[in-house]
């Protein structure tokens, strides 16, 4: 129960630390990892906030 428990704890704090899809700093993260790593709905997200704002 315990182990459960940190789990989902560490996963908040994590998920926690991710800019919101579509903010500048979130643009500027995407903008310097490699592109071949993009998933197809960061591609989408970065064209729909990114490019044509």
């Amino acid at each position: 129960m315990k182990n459960i428990l940190l789990l989902s704890f560490l996963l908040t704090l994590l998920s926690a630390c991710s800019a919101e899809v579509g903010s500048k700093e979130w643009c500027e993260e995407l903008s310097e990892q490699d592109k071949g790593e993009w998933t197809a709905n960061e591609i989408k997200d970065y064209a729909k906030h990114c490019l044509f704002k």
